[in-house]
Parts: structure tokens; C-alpha cells; sequence
């Protein structure tokens, strides 16, 4: 195994920030500085020397309808260029222009994968807002997956009514504008979507634009969920 993916499967940094420390020097395999692409081998020692290690931090952030997540083009304006953390801090996935609610931000590395990787099967729940009144097959289509436009068959999932033309769905993976895509494939329209839980982490009060630190039981929680307590 790759000295990097042995590093982030001993959930001691990233890959990423793994590369880093090897470049900086700081790791060893048996006693001997490890360079890029080492392999680990199983009765191998492996030791890290980061004295300098950063402190880690993790918000729940409300995105606002019409902020990209990632990579803005032209004039459009991403979380980066609003946000008024102090901390340097990146977005765990993904939330579209057009939708609005919770995503975590964070300068831990370990867990991106960990909450992102569809087989880990970690629920996000969203709260959805159609164009017309749901048929009483609407809901059950849904929960059951839907065949997407692309031939792709969305896994079952939960959904809950909450009045005439809304509802709550939690799904464990995340297709590119998979709710939309559900939806337009049973013949309605998203009015409003607004993602309100990522695994243990809600969205409670907070206003879009607004966002607050997660720590102490919270936080403790969520990294033991993601096998990190």
C-alpha cells in the first residue's frame, strides 16, 4: 500500500496533506525518511513527526440560493468570496447555485471521503418544494428510486410527506442535481430545495448566510460516526 493511502487509512491526515509531510520530511518507514510513492509493507514501522500539526476546525455553514460551492465562472460568486470565517476553511461536497442550506466546512482532510463515499451510506435530508400538488404516487415513486435521465436508477430512499407539495427526502447518495433529476423524471418542478442535516449535524436556526462552529458533543458525534472518535 502507497504511503500516503496508508496514512489516511490510519486516519492520520489526507492523502493529500500525507504528500505533504513526506515532502516536508516528517514521515518514516522504518526509520528511513519515506519519499513519494514508498510502499508500506505489513511489519513495517511507519512514525510522523508533525510537531507543527494545524488545529482543526468544522462549521455547518447556510448556503444561500445563488452562492456556487466550488469554482465560480464569470460574475458568479462562491462560498469563499462571502464567507467571514477567519479560519481557512473548504466545503465538504457540493450544494447547487439554486439550492440553499447546510454544508459543512472544515480544514480536516480526513473526512471528505468519509462523508461523501456513497458505500459508507451517511444520510443527508433535504427539505424539497414542488410546483404542484403531489399525486398519491408521487411519494412512493420516489422512496422506491427513480431512473434518472441518464439511464441511472437512484437507490430507495426516504421520503415524507409534508403538506400538499412538499416534503422531506434523506438519501445516502449524491448525484449531480439529484433531486431536480427525480423530480423532473415524475413530471414536476423543484420551487425550493434546502438541504437541513448532514449525517448528525443540523441546520437548526441558523439564516442563510450565517454559520456556526460545531464542537463539543456535537462534534465528537459526528468524527465517532465517521470513525474518527
Amino acid at each position: 500500500m502507497r504511503i500516503n493511502k496508508y496514512l489516511a487509512k490510519k486516519n492520520i491526515c489526507s492523502r493529500r496533506e500525507a504528500d505533504e509531510l513526506i515532502k516536508l520530511g516528517k514521515v518514516k518507514i522504518n526509520n528511513k525518511k519515506a519519499v513519494l510513492g514508498d510502499k508500506v509493507l505489513e511489519n513495517d514501522e511507519v512514525s510522523v513527526s508533525n510537531k507543527n500539526q494545524k488545529k482543526l476546525f468544522y462549521f455547518a455553514y447556510n448556503k444561500p440560493v445563488g452562492i456556487i460551492t466550488h469554482s465560480p465562472q464569470g460574475n458568479e460568486r462562491s462560498i469563499e468570496d462571502i464567507i467571514k470565517i477567519p479560519q481557512k476553511v473548504y466545503p465538504i461536497g457540493r450544494l447547487d447555485k439554486d439550492s440553499w442550506g447546510l454544508i459543512l466546512l472544515t480544514n480536516d482532510g480526513r473526512i471528505t471521503d468519509k462523508v461523501l463515499n456513497p458505500e459508507k451510506k451517511h444520510e443527508k435530508e433535504y427539505a424539497v418544494r414542488v410546483d404542484k400538488i403531489m399525486s398519491e404516487s408521487f411519494q412512493n415513486k420516489m422512496a422506491r428510486g427513480v431512473m434518472l435521465d441518464n439511464g441511472y436508477k437512484t437507490k430507495p430512499c426516504q421520503v415524507q410527506k409534508i403538506n400538499e407539495a412538499m416534503f422531506s427526502i434523506i438519501l445516502t447518495e449524491g448525484k449531480k442535481r439529484q433531486i431536480r433529476r427525480m423530480c423532473t423524471a415524475l413530471g414536476y418542478a423543484v420551487v425550493d430545495l434546502k438541504r437541513v442535516r448532514v449525517m448528525s449535524i443540523k441546520i437548526g436556526s441558523l439564516k442563510p448566510g450565517e454559520f456556526r462552529e460545531i464542537k463539543g458533543v456535537e462534534l465528537r458525534n459526528f468524527l465517532s460516526n465517521l470513525g474518527l472518535g
